[in-house]
């Protein structure tokens, strides 16, 4: 009797996996998982979150350093001799400050529009290109003019300091503020396009 009793194996009742869940704002697996898939798509929006507020950022600087030169350009008229119309660095300094000033207005207005609306008002391929293109041209016009800028304004300043050079040198300085926001904006435009790129 004992031999056939110890023949026969105890009965095992198996038990059912325990049930995996996602935790999706953790960005963790509940029950085993690692949870990767979910962790990774929250930190490509916070990402990407990242990357629209800082676009915005250096663009809205850009347009405030662009307001504040062709303030200063547009105001710089002192008599005879010391009007920014006299010369045409002056004036091209004005013209570009101008110029950003309504593109990066623009473009902010297009940006804040989209990040509390969530609604694109053109198609990402056509903006994420015209912004990198944009961007780089407009950034160029202004380090231009800045540039040509500069040895009018040290020339004059030989002559000695007054209210003209300075206001001049103020708004080339507001230029060149702009020159790096805005070039700033641009590695952005380029990072978004190469990033969604590789998607």
């Amino acid at each position: 009797m004992a031999d056939t009793e110890d023949s026969n194996p105890p009965k095992v009742t198996p038990q059912s996996p325990t049930p995996v869940t996602a935790d999706i704002e953790g960005g963790t697996d509940r029950g085993g998982g690692d949870g990767n898939g979910v962790s990774n798509i929250v930190r490509r929006w916070k990402r990407e979150d990242l990357v629209k507020r800082g676009s915005l950022a250096s663009r809205v600087l850009c347009f405030l350093f662009s307001f504040i030169a062709f303030i200063l350009m547009a105001s710089n008229n002192h008599g005879y001799g010391f009007n920014f119309t006299d010369y045409s660095e002056y004036r091209y300094v004005l013209a570009i400050a101008i110029l950003s000033w309504l593109y990066t207005g623009v473009q902010s207005f297009r940006q804040i529009y989209e990040l509390y609306t969530s609604k694109q008002i053109i198609p990402w391929k056509t903006t994420a290109m015209a912004d990198f293109a944009l961007d780089q041209i407009v950034a160029y016009l202004l380090i231009s003019a800045a540039s040509s800028a500069v040895p009018v304004t040290n020339a004059l300043r030989l002559q000695g300091d007054n209210i003209f050079t300075d206001t001049s040198a103020a708004a080339i300085a507001m230029e060149f503020f702009a020159f790096f926001s805005l070039a700033l904006s641009a590695l952005i435009s380029g990072y978004k396009i190469s990033d969604r790129l590789y998607i």
